[in-house]
């Protein structure tokens, strides 16, 4: 690569190292914690103050409309994928993501949408990625002919608020849903799921427990649920620890389930000694593994680099009668195609063939990510060719294989060309899709392709995570393209999305070096009003 002559060079030269380098260190925003209690009415009114007053219970109590009738049950709704409310939910997207929040509102009436209980639950969803234009567009909702309140609205909007961690303005919304008689375990699961992923393990364990508060009561497969979900949220020492505290306390028998997650939880781990101390547990309570449990044991060697080990167990499972399960098959076609043994990989395929099974895509894909990792791209697109045949498809997933892969080995202009291609599968790229492009792109000094990627994402209503803004702004600044790169940085900080601390020191550094020493205080400031300032609504 050529060597550029500015400073902003030498200060993102690491960033830069391999293609698609991403900044990967989530920093922590808006350290709120749960309330002991839920959020009281005049908290709600503080927080969600620019809301109708319809949103509290105040309102509620005197409005048969919102509950659909004296005492009936709440009306509920679920997104239909439709080309109407699907293209409609991309036009609000699209005006939505393009405007300042003080804007957004006026847009939004000049584009004359009709209402629906569908259209605001899709476009939420398609705002998860923006947690400060999910609540613009749902304060204006609110006020137009056609809304009703709905769990899935309410949800939608907690899952995008949840991600930018705004848990106070979270627990308004709990108090809300409950006055409207909306709340449900899975209102909770999702907040206790936020919690998890921001790491905040004892608001998650709070959570939970807050559920019999409000006349929800748990039983063995909500914890079941809770150890999955601390597992799959890299806390599985905090998930075993509630396990045995569950059994110390006799509330609930640990049963089949319990132990097959807490064994998939220390395999992604790849904490082996754990995987087999919890499977010895679980013969010792006289409980027989399943195809499931076997399938996790299987999983736990593959992922630890040990596919004999899961091989053994494979044959152990057979001797025992118990059937593999395509997933099975999977898992061990995956496991060996990453220790590049594809003859081994090829002969668990025909296996799964030779076993009755209809092709299916997880399958196929794992098929393709086994000659994509030995650079076998031929014989990758060969295997796409036959998933065609059989009318099950490609999918996304399978071209975020490819791609990957490509990207891995610098094919550089074979991954953009399989990029534009997806379309003419019927399989339109996806956020991780874009994300991979633009990385691509802005890691090889070729920001402005990157940028017409953004474009067409944007043109299509899906909104860029941090991942995409931080590939992006690293770019701009390693092209001295600084101005731009402050637009971008301003734009991610307008959707609430915090910059991974490492992002804003390059910039800063590159600002700085550059002369631009008001414009680095600027942004400085900007930065720190975020961090400061909860939101309002």
């Amino acid at each position: 690569m050529r060597r550029l002559a500015h400073p902003a060079a030498r200060l993102l030269g690491s960033a830069r190292r391999r293609a698609g380098a991403l900044a990967a260190d989530a920093p922590r925003v808006f350290d709120e914690m749960p309330p002991a209690f839920p959020v009281p009415l005049v908290r709600a009114r503080q927080v969600l103050g620019g809301t109708r007053g319809a949103t509290f219970c105040t309102a509620v109590r005197g409005s048969e409309h919102d509950l659909g009738g004296g005492g009936a049950e709440p009306p509920r709704f679920t997104v239909v994928p439709g080309a109407a409310v699907s293209e409609a939910a991309a036009r609000v997207c699209r005006v939505v993501s393009s405007q300042p929040e003080p804007r957004v509102a006026s847009a939004l009436d000049a584009l004359g949408v009709a209402l629906s209980p569908e259209l605001v639950a899709e476009v939420l969803k398609n705002l998860s990625n923006a947690g400060m234009l999910a609540l613009a567009f749902y304060r204006w909702a609110e006020r137009q002919e056609g809304f009703r309140y709905t769990a899935e609205g309410f949800h939608n909007l907690i899952e995008a608020l949840g991600k930018i961690k705004q848990f106070r303005l979270v627990w308004s919304l709990v108090e809300s849903m409950r006055c409207r008689g909306l709340l449900s375990k899975g209102t909770f699961k999702l907040i206790v799921r936020r919690y998890a992923r921001a790491r905040k393990v004892k608001e998650a364990v709070e959570t939970f427990e807050k559920m019999g508060s409000f006349g929800l009561k748990t039983e063995l497969s909500d914890y079941n649920w809770l150890i999955d979900t601390l597992s799959k949220s890299k806390q599985v020492k905090k998930a075993h620890a509630i396990y045995k505290e569950m059994k110390r306390k006799g509330r609930f028998v640990p049963d089949l389930k319990t132990y097959t997650v807490l064994m998939e939880g220390w395999g992604h781990e790849k904490d082996l000694l754990m995987v087999k101390t919890v499977y010895q547990e679980m013969l010792d309570a006289g409980i027989r593994p399943d195809v499931v449990a076997y399938g996790m044991l299987i999983s736990a060697f593959c992922k630890s680099g040990k596919c004999d080990e899961a091989i053994k167990v494979f044959r152990e499972m057979e001797v025992s009668g118990c059937m593999p399960s395509p997933h099975v098959y999977c898992m061990l076609i995956n496991g060996l195609g990453s220790e590049e043994r594809l003859d081994e990989a090829l002969k668990y395929f025909e296996l799964f063939k030779a076993s009755g099974f209809p092709m299916e895509v997880p399958t196929c894909n794992a098929v393709v990510g086994a000659y994509c990792r030995v650079a076998k791209f031929q014989h990758a697109f060969k295997m796409v060719d036959e998933m065609r045949d059989c009318k099950i498809g490609p999918n996304a997933r399978t071209y975020d294989i490819i791609l990957h892969h490509l990207i891995k080995f610098q094919k550089f202009e074979e991954a953009y060309d399989v990029f534009q291609r997806m379309g003419m599968d019927g399989c339109e790229p996806q956020l991780n899709t874009y994300t991979m492009m633009v990385g691509m792109f802005s890691s090889n000094e070729r920001v402005d392709m990157a940028l017409k990627v953004w474009k067409q994402m944007k043109d299509k209503g899906i909104l860029p995570c941090m991942h995409m803004f931080s590939a992006l702004i690293n770019g701009l600044c390693f092209e001295n393209r600084l101005e731009e790169a402050c637009v971008y940085f301003q734009e991610m900080l307008d959707k609430g999305i915090r910059p991974p601390g490492q992002l804003f020191s390059n910039l800063k550094e590159a600002l700085l070096e550059g002369g631009r020493i008001s414009l680095a205080q600027e942004m400085a400031s900007k930065l720190d009003m975020l961090r400061k300032t909860p939101l309002h609504g």
